[in-house]
């Protein structure tokens, strides 16, 4: 389980304005969730040491069936390091009784201030091997573009 997946995008907002939206339950429960599913944030406490607990919902689950059951992927996110406006760290648990979706993924998202707006990173390491890396890789680039797209809206 040594795998890293990337996916990044330049957005039309400032590191701070990006860093607020990864830390606020509203906001990452509106732009998380890629194309293809809804999420829900079940457990909420944003500083170091806590985390959420996020349901992923699959909206048409046929060809690609959830983790934790046919429709959802439940996953327990622990906050490993807050760099307020550049970095956030997090450590991802699926919830799963398949031993390929298990062990803790490392997801780090990096802020970088560039021109107008900000240049953001996120590297997954220890991806479990369940996980299809395009797949992934596709989720994460949808997952940024709802980033930007909210960020870029609310301001």
């Amino acid at each position: 389980m040594h795998r890293t997946d990337r996916a990044g995008r330049m957005v039309a907002a400032s590191p701070a304005a990006v860093y607020d939206a990864l830390l606020d339950r509203k906001a990452l429960q509106t732009w998380l969730p890629p194309d293809g599913m809804r999420g829900r944030v079940e457990r909420w406490d944003p500083r170091p040491g806590g985390g959420f607990r996020m349901v992923l919902t699959h909206l048409d689950p046929t060809g690609d069936p959830g983790k934790t059951s046919e429709t959802t992927d439940v996953v327990e996110v622990g906050f490993a390091e807050l760099v307020r406006p550049e970095r956030v760290v997090q450590r991802a648990v699926f919830e799963a009784d398949d031993p390929s979706y298990a062990g803790t993924m490392t997801m780090t998202w990096h802020l970088v201030a560039a021109g107008e707006g900000t240049e953001v990173t996120v590297t997954a390491t220890d991806v479990p091997s369940g996980i299809d890396q395009a797949v992934h890789e596709a989720g994460m680039a949808s997952s940024l573009a709802h980033l930007a797209s909210y960020v870029e809206r609310v301001g």
